[in-house]
């Protein structure tokens, strides 16, 4: 199944930076995710990786092991908010779905991730860490990401349980119709508020979740968490 001009239905753009230990397997999952014949295309960003993560990614394209995965290579680390708006602005899926690439989320999702858009339920779909049995990182970081999301909530009037999701999928009619402006993780609270402005039709559905340390290369920090905070304020007050 094709979109227009037979255009890919379906974009998975994956932001990466530094992710030399899980970008493979990463790859590997996506590709075989059950997609059930929707056509799909792959964007891998590479935010400015230092650890070898370009070299994996080149092998895997240049060895004909990652068929229908386009790499774009940015210059220079600026954040997942740049590396996102890079694979937006590429991708020509009518329906545009974000994967992080440190193996916290599962394609085997796809299905019920896609679903409600499917469906004609949904314009945009988060998924949600909180509404499930399985693992739900640690407890800072689970009461942090509660405190944002209701407070994103408050002021946007929606009634999502995990705001700060990686899992989101968006029509891509949504995203031409707002203007990303942050370069970091900040970016998540842009986009709900930009989609809550807007109006778009939002669905959750819960998803597998395996949380890791910051050993294990965990990158989001307490600062993180002050500048979604300030970002919430900002875009509620300024578009």
């Amino acid at each position: 199944m094709t979109g227009p001009q037979g255009d890919p239905l379906l974009s998975i753009v994956v932001p990466v930076y530094n992710e030399q230990r899980t970008i493979e397997q990463v790859l590997r999952r996506v590709r075989a995710a059950p997609l059930d014949g929707l056509s799909t295309e792959v964007l891998v960003v590479d935010d400015g990786s230092t650890d070898g993560t370009r070299d994996i990614l080149h092998r895997l394209v240049s060895g004909g092991q990652a068929d229908g995965v386009t790499v774009l290579l940015q210059p220079t680390n600026r954040g997942k908010g740049a590396a996102l708006r890079r694979g937006f602005a590429e991708a020509r899926g009518g329906i545009v779905l974000v994967q992080d690439a440190d193996l916290e989320y599962d394609p085997r999702d796809y299905p019920e991730l896609l679903a409600p858009i499917l469906r004609g339920d949904a314009d945009v779909v988060y998924g949600t860490r909180f509404r499930g049995d399985g693992p739900r990182g640690r407890i800072g970081q689970r009461l942090g990401n509660k405190a944002l999301t209701a407070l994103a909530n408050l002021l946007t009037g929606l009634r999502v349980s995990d705001a700060y999701v990686g899992y989101k999928v968006f029509k891509r009619e949504v995203l031409r119709a707002i203007t990303l402006r942050e370069d970091r993780f900040s970016v998540e609270a842009e986009i709900t508020m930009k989609v809550a402005r807007g109006r778009w039709r939002v669905r959750e559905v819960p998803i597998a979740y395996s949380p890791r340390t910051h050993a294990e290369g965990k990158k989001i920090h307490f600062r993180d968490a002050v500048h979604g905070l300030w970002s919430l304020i900002r875009y509620r007050l300024w578009r």
